[in-house]
């Protein structure tokens, strides 16, 4: 950490995560505006948001691999210009369909350079201050993800939505030269065998087509998703251990369990995210820049308490943290309801927001910490990256499902009165997965064995979109840094 390579180590990965996290924290902010430029309708907003997370969720666990097998510095730079390049196409995009497809592309890039940030810290420090780099990186991530909203509002009002996605190209181009320059290369020398690129396919293709069901509202595209997801299962179970999702890492109960809880939890979060900032514009007449910072509040908890969560979390067992957790979070949801066309911040939605925040706060850090305890080490990393994409899956579907389990027609976010009324069902339902997830926790969590310095990455994470990845152990190359 005393070091120059180590300092640069630390920026360089910090602004390249810092990119991806930025991204998926403003976009929402960004969609009434979006809509309004582009004509757009509510299904096309919901595919802006969607077409990310579903490339993202899709390709992370084969971006994780291809860094251990290739080189983490050389794919993570590939992310980093694949992610800047496909911004720069966001920028420029003429209609929605050109947004949404390269909002896929973005999601890809993101799939490359999310899993490499932190595995090259992992693999470049020194043990001994490799903790201590970890909680830096997480901790200016956290600081990244509070003020996200803020920036995304500030330029959405300001020089328009199109400059959400114009950030990322100056910050490429000081990440790669820097990457380049003084991010020592490493790579897993022991990995073997084949990339599971239909498992990745097929399970992105699954998700594809459930969620063109849900948005599109056509049975076919259902049918289909049902369908590929049978292949996606047959593929993994075929495959065994060379799998992208080797089913064996399943025979763990808790594992299992705890993945189930993160489906609920995720789920719930994407869809009050994606709905909330939409609310606070439509419905009660804020400005980009006033709902992000609205929606500040709970990461701004997440980043001053999620230490002392986890800490909380190691002394008495997940079972408590994610059983209140996602109750508090529910609670929060509900108190919502209370904000309408006439809302005041103080009295409706900063209440909602800190109950929300208080909630996430306890689930986040035990969560990651008992997936990781769930499995044998040197499966932690690959763990990690199932319930990371699991999060992202999640919030995926929600996105898709909540506005027409709700009654949205397409051009209810035109309509205070229309997109209000909606609001209000679908809030209900995001409590009642919290809840769902809560029962989970309660009835099936246990407390498996700990395991030291394995989430420092947790202590400090303020990500709404998905838990925090860990790359696990691994055998490491000489210090760098």
């Amino acid at each position: 950490m005393a070091s120059g390579t180590g300092r640069w180590i630390l920026f360089t990965t910090v602004l390249g995560s810092g990119m991806a996290l930025l991204d998926s924290t403003v976009v929402n902010v960004a969609l009434p505006h979006i809509g309004e430029d582009l004509d757009a309708d509510l299904g096309a907003l919901q595919w802006t948001v969607n077409a990310y997370m579903l490339t993202l969720a899709g390709l992370i666990l084969l971006g994780g691999s291809l860094g251990d097998r290739y080189g983490r510095r050389r794919v993570f730079v590939i992310g980093v210009v694949w992610f800047a390049l496909a911004s720069l196409l966001c920028g420029l995009a003429p209609n929605a369909g050109v947004l949404i497809a390269a909002r896929a592309l973005q999601g890809v890039g993101g799939a490359l350079l999310t899993p490499g940030s932190l595995a090259l810290i992992q693999a470049s420090f020194h043990a001994d201050d490799r903790a201590k780099a970890v909680g830096l990186w997480s901790g200016f991530g956290g600081v990244g993800a509070a003020i996200g909203p803020f920036v995304g509002g500030w330029l959405v009002d300001g020089p328009g939505w199109r400059w959400v996605f114009f950030l990322n190209v100056p910050l490429a181009a000081l990440c790669v030269p820097v990457a380049l320059r003084h991010v020592p290369e490493s790579r897993d020398e022991t990995a073997r065998g084949r990339f599971d690129v239909l498992g990745a396919f097929l399970g992105a293709a699954a998700l594809g087509f459930v969620t063109y069901a849900l948005i599109g509202e056509a049975w076919w595209a259902g049918a289909a998703g049902l369908v590929v997801g049978a292949g996606f299962v047959a593929v993994e179970r075929r495959r065994r251990e060379s799998a992208m999702v080797p089913p064996s890492i399943f025979a763990s109960r808790t594992f299992t369990a705890v993945n189930l809880v993160t489906l609920c939890v995720y789920a719930a979060f994407g869809g009050f995210f994606f709905l909330a900032a939409l609310q606070l514009q439509v419905v009660s007449g804020y400005s980009a820049l006033g709902a992000g910072t609205a929606l500040l509040p709970t990461t701004v908890l997440m980043l001053l308490l999620s230490a002392k969560s986890g800490e909380l979390g190691e002394r008495i067992g997940p079972r408590i943290p994610l059983t209140v957790g996602p109750l508090l979070c529910a609670a929060g949801m509900l108190l919502m309801l209370r904000v309408g066309e006439d809302a005041s911040y103080v009295r409706d939605v900063l209440p909602a927001l800190l109950v929300l925040g208080l909630g996430m706060t306890a689930l986040v850090a035990p969560l990651t910490a008992t997936v990781l305890a769930s499995v044998d080490v040197s499966r932690a990393g690959l763990a990690s990256g199932i319930n990371n994409a699991a999060a992202r899956a999640a919030g995926l579907l929600a996105v898709a499902a909540l506005p027409l389990l709700a009654g949205m027609g397409p051009e209810s976010y035109r309509s205070a009165e229309e997109f209000g009324e909606t609001f209000r069902r679908a809030m209900p339902m995001c409590a009642g997965i919290l809840v769902v997830g809560a029962v989970l926790a309660w009835t099936t969590m246990r407390t498996p064995a700990a395991r030291a310095d394995c989430h420092p990455e947790c202590r400090v994470h303020c990500g709404v979109t998905s838990p925090p990845l860990d790359p696990g152990e691994r055998e490491r190359p000489g210090p760098a840094g």
